[in-house]
């Protein structure tokens, strides 16, 4: 499981409110699928849609491309939304160094990234697996960032780990799914570590409502594309070797001037709405919403929410 819906029509984001800074110039907007070198020559694509302040957007899974968070819910209206596709991933390549799938190595493709874009500054959002991502991004180039946006993400990179998780599984024990799903989960487990797409995507399937607030077809489309979505080279190599230190981490992001949003679903159960408040102590300036009836997904269950929350 990652662990890490429709903007009301008419939304208005005041310029107060900005996202982002703007690119500078318009050619990688124009592009189908545009690309970029980055800092070792492998070429990585992103996907560009929308008007308005820039949002930078680093996806999860880990190993996932950008595609599963289509317009986030209809912020295209507001925001030119900036999907990276990381390294190995949907439309961009895989590198020659595998250990180059690491997160703290995936800080120098947005590096990278932003260079490329012209962007003095950027408004960061990391979803998932994503926000160690962003996060540790902060932490090496506070002076790049805007805006921080932490999307339901664990952030492991700083040695954070999960709260509540069991008890938020079992807080869904009403649900009509939810003894198969458990059910799924265990046999999951036990599968060898060998075990063929076969064994595994009907199980993955059957656990997937976990991740969402509402189980309609909506979200059991997006949990059966994503099954198609990962590349087990990036997923793999995402946490490989890499151990946290904390206290020079923490020190960093202690001294982060930019302000930082913390979102949480209110039944995700990694991270749990307790976790998000964990995480929101490691910044200076941090706010904390949790997103009502949302699970790891908050832009499919409450999209009207998410965008107020991308508002303030």
């Amino acid at each position: 499981m990652e662990s890490e819906g429709d903007v009301a029509g008419g939304l208005s984001v005041p310029e107060a409110s900005i996202v982002g800074r703007r690119a500078r110039g318009g050619s990688w907007h124009d592009a189908a699928v545009p690309t970029f070198s980055s800092y070792d020559g492998t070429t990585l694509a992103y996907h560009v849609e929308g008007s308005g302040p820039v949002l930078v957007c680093q996806p999860g899974g880990p190993g996932r491309a950008g595609v599963y968070l289509g317009d986030l819910g209809g912020l295209t209206r507001s925001y030119t939304v900036i999907r990276l596709d990381s390294r190995g991933t949907g439309d961009s390549a895989a590198p020659a160094d595998p250990a180059t799938y690491r997160m703290d190595a995936l800080v120098r493709d947005l590096e990278a990234l932003r260079a490329h874009l012209g962007l003095e500054t950027m408004t960061l959002l990391g979803h998932s697996a994503g926000a160690n991502v962003v996060t540790l991004y902060a932490a090496e180039h506070p002076g790049r960032v805007e805006r921080l946006i932490l999307l339901t993400g664990l952030v492991r990179a700083a040695g954070l780990t999960p709260i509540g998780m069991e008890e938020a599984y079992e807080a869904r024990s009403a649900e009509p799914w939810y003894d198969a799903a458990v059910a799924a989960w265990t046999a999951w487990d036990a599968l060898p570590e060998d075990a063929s797409e076969a064994e595994t995507h009907p199980l993955e399937l059957a656990w997937a409502p976990f991740a969402y607030g509402r189980w309609d077809a909506a979200a059991a489309a997006h949990a059966a594309a994503g099954l198609n979505e990962f590349a087990a080279a990036a997923r793999d190599g995402f946490f490989a070797g890499y151990t946290p230190d904390r206290d020079v981490i923490t020190a960093k992001l202690a001294a982060l001037a930019a302000p930082v949003l913390i979102i949480a679903g209110e039944l995700d159960a990694s991270p749990t709405p307790a976790a998000a408040a964990e995480a929101a102590k490691l910044f200076p300036s941090a706010t904390v919403v949790t997103i009502a009836g949302s699970g790891h997904f908050p832009w499919l269950d409450n999209p009207v929410e998410l965008a107020a929350a991308l508002a303030r």
